[in-house]
């Protein structure tokens, strides 16, 4: 059995998939192997997983960035909704997009278009500690 983390080793996905294979190798008596294909928010591993063949043998450790990237792209190689299909929830975690009552939005889309039409009027804090005008942004 293969676990596809879209992570490189070490951070939170990679950590929870590795205790997660080890608890069912245990149980199953079967090995389960954590491979890393870091990148592009994790969609290198969604279409490494959407690909493979499809015997069961080839897991996807989904996180947020998955249905992140399946609502806000348009250009993904795969159809996220169409194409993985959830087996069991392991963690939980919540996104919340809170904006001031004065900016005249009501939904992500229409925040989108708020910030593209009105660019450096709109100030943001994230728990990703990224900045806006960093490298890979």
């Amino acid at each position: 059995m293969r676990i596809i983390v879209g992570f490189p080793p070490g951070q939170t996905g990679d950590i929870s998939a590795r205790l997660l294979g080890q608890w069912l190798s245990d149980r199953l008596g079967q090995p389960f192997v954590i491979e890393n294909r870091p990148g592009a928010s994790s969609s290198i591993a969604t279409e490494l997983v959407v690909n493979a063949p499809p015997d069961g043998y080839t897991l996807l450790w989904m996180v947020t960035s998955n249905y992140i990237n399946a609502t806000l792209k348009t250009n993904l190689p795969y159809n996220f909704i169409r194409d993985i299909e959830p087996v069991a929830s392991t963690t939980r975690s919540t996104l919340v997009a809170v904006v001031n009552p004065s900016v005249p939005v009501k939904t992500v889309p229409e925040l989108i278009g708020y910030a593209k039409a009105n660019p450096g009027k709109l100030n943001m804090a994230s728990g990703r500690h990224r900045q806006l005008d960093a490298p890979g942004w």
